[in-house]
């Protein structure tokens, strides 16, 4: 398996699916490190935690990393693949909380280069459709845009999911 991975693609583009796979690969096992907060009232997202757990099913690990990717990332690099669901769930955590998005996001960025086991990262590729009305909205928007090219950068492999399809963006250089 290739080092690093970043899926990226639209709502409902089949992202966590390919990189739920990818993850797991022939091992079977593997850390999956989930950035959703739960908000009180929010039932539809406990909804959407309860069906990516049960599409996954057994050997999973999970690790709860809202804020501090960086360290998830540390703490949990060992003998399994890890994959990190959702990088934008993770910088509207930041954004919220007032956190220097910009800063955690270059931590992230330097962490990637020093892990050893495999880590597949997902994100939403949220820069393709209408301007947002609101200037939270767009920053958020840009925030994201910025975030994807820094992490895909950072890593081996690029994906775009696309209606269900995987589509290679950025080829693997080198493999362990």
């Amino acid at each position: 398996m290739t080092r690093s991975i970043l899926i990226t693609g639209g709502a409902r583009s089949g992202k966590s699916t390919l990189a739920e796979r990818k993850a797991l690969g022939p091992r079977g096992r593997a850390v999956y490190i989930a950035t959703a907060m739960i908000y009180e009232g929010d039932d539809e997202m406990v909804a959407r935690i309860a069906e990516h757990r049960a599409r996954r099913g057994e050997g999973w690990q999970e690790l709860h990393a809202p804020l501090d990717l960086a360290a998830a990332l540390r703490s949990s690099d060992g003998d399994l693949p890890r994959l990190v669901d959702c990088l934008t769930l993770w910088l509207t955590n930041l954004m919220l909380g007032g956190k220097d998005w910009r800063a955690e996001v270059q931590a992230l960025v330097k962490e990637i280069a020093r892990q050893h086991a495999p880590v597949v990262f997902v994100s939403n590729e949220v820069g393709a459709g209408i301007v947002p009305e609101t200037r939270l909205g767009r920053e958020f928007r840009d925030a994201a845009g910025w975030m994807n090219q820094a992490v895909a950068a950072a890593c081996d492999e690029v994906w775009l999911a696309v209606a269900g399809y995987p589509v290679k963006v950025k080829p693997n250089e080198h493999s362990f």
